[in-house]
């Protein structure tokens, strides 16, 4: 299970959203991305409490995908620093996992 992630990336729009799924999914690089609409984030950036609506990207990929994964979001975010994390699936159906394998693997 180890080999499986999801992946967590804000972004401050839909449109950016999208392109940064498209921009995963063209390249091999995720499986699958959810785009969840407008939740808002509050967060400390330069000792000051900011307040934001962004949207949340969910990834599907593997572990070995991570790396060019977060360089290939950082090649498109508007963030001086992306929000960027993921973790490890502990469990899930074995037809889903051999999915993103197949893809992102392939």
């Amino acid at each position: 299970m180890e080999h499986y992630l999801v992946a967590l990336v804000t972004v401050p729009s839909t449109d950016v959203g999208t392109e940064v799924a498209h921009t995963l999914l063209d390249r091999k690089l995720a499986a699958c991305v959810n785009i969840i609409p407008t939740m808002t984030s509050l967060y400390t950036w330069e000792g000051e409490v900011c307040a934001d609506e962004e949207v949340l990207l969910i990834i599907k990929t593997t572990k070995s995908a991570f790396d060019e994964l977060a360089s290939a979001v950082k090649e498109i975010h508007p963030y001086d620093v992306p929000e960027i994390i993921a973790v490890p699936l502990t469990a899930g159906s074995k037809d889903y996992l051999d999915w993103i394998h197949q893809v992102v693997e392939a």
